[in-house]
């Protein structure tokens, strides 16, 4: 496996591949990589000839500098975990590399057809501009024929279909495949993410709260007189009374356009919960 820097180097790789007709799948990371990350790039190296992983913490999907700081970082780790599992080339830029000081410095615009303006979007003003860019980016590097992101960050994925599927840069892209892989939880239902490792062990045991409320609360919109508005309220309740967690959101929307519904078909549970100073989402479809 080879670790790459320079863009201008990934270039020439990839159009070493596309010469060869190879088809090329790409794994977009943010590196402290995970058993989550790792059945993507083994999905990925199973349905291409060549695997390539970006490990790149995008500074500008940050609205906060102290997460971004904190946010953890270990290339020699992960380049490990992906040799040992197939991946071919990992791309691992500075920002610098990334982006021109113009690039870090201006927001990125986009139109996000409204798919922004909820729940992460509406909480992290900003975030989904930077997700955008740096994406669109390593689109145009990469020249993928598959990109695999998973379902944890359920909205994200949405927004990457559309700029894909929807919007204007739909023609640069030709017919690169966006796949949905399903989230990947610890035995104990714990949802896996990067930011597990900033918890402590007793944390680790009160955030498994997320996903078991989570779980109950599809038994309880089976209930005959259940409501979206119903359930949802006692997600929040039965979460916030476990000591240690407390809710930023949880909103039941439209799996689609991910606007309030009135009903659980195509309906996904998204929720935002602080474990101390941790911030840990996780999803759940009705």
């Amino acid at each position: 496996m080879q670790i790459i820097e320079k863009k201008q180097e990934l270039l020439t790789i990839v159009e070493a591949c596309k010469k060869a007709s190879k088809r090329i799948g790409l794994v977009p990371t943010m590196g402290a990589l995970h058993e989550g990350h790792a059945s993507l790039v083994r999905r990925a190296v199973q349905e291409n000839d060549v695997c390539f992983v970006s490990v790149f913490v995008n500074p500008t999907q940050f609205n906060n500098k102290e997460d971004l700081e904190k946010y953890p970082r270990n290339l020699q780790r992960d380049a490990e975990l992906l040799a040992g599992i197939g991946a071919d080339y990992v791309f691992a830029p500075t920002p610098e590399e990334m982006y021109t000081a113009e690039e870090m410095n201006n927001t990125f615009r986009f139109d996000f057809a409204g798919l922004d303006e909820v729940m992460e979007g509406k909480m992290r003003p900003g975030h989904f501009n930077g997700v955008v860019q740096v994406v669109s980016r390593l689109f145009y590097l990469v020249q993928p024929d598959k990109a695999y992101f998973g379902e944890k960050d359920f909205q994200q994925l949405c927004i990457i279909h559309h700029m894909v599927e929807r919007s204007s840069l739909k023609d640069t892209f030709g017919k690169l495949e966006i796949v949905d892989c399903p989230i990947v939880r610890e035995e104990s239902g714990l949802a896996r993410s990067s930011r597990n490792e900033r918890l402590s062990e007793e944390e680790k045991q009160t955030a498994v709260g997320i996903s078991r409320v989570l779980f109950e609360s599809l038994e309880w919109a089976k209930e005959p007189d259940a409501t979206v508005k119903d359930v949802q309220q006692r997600v929040v309740d039965a979460i916030n009374r476990i000591d240690g967690l407390e809710v930023e959101y949880y909103e039941i929307v439209d799996r689609t356009t991910l606007r309030e519904t009135d009903t659980f078909e195509n309906a996904i549970g998204c929720v935002t919960v602080y474990c101390g100073p941790v911030r840990l989402i996780d999803n759940i479809k009705y």
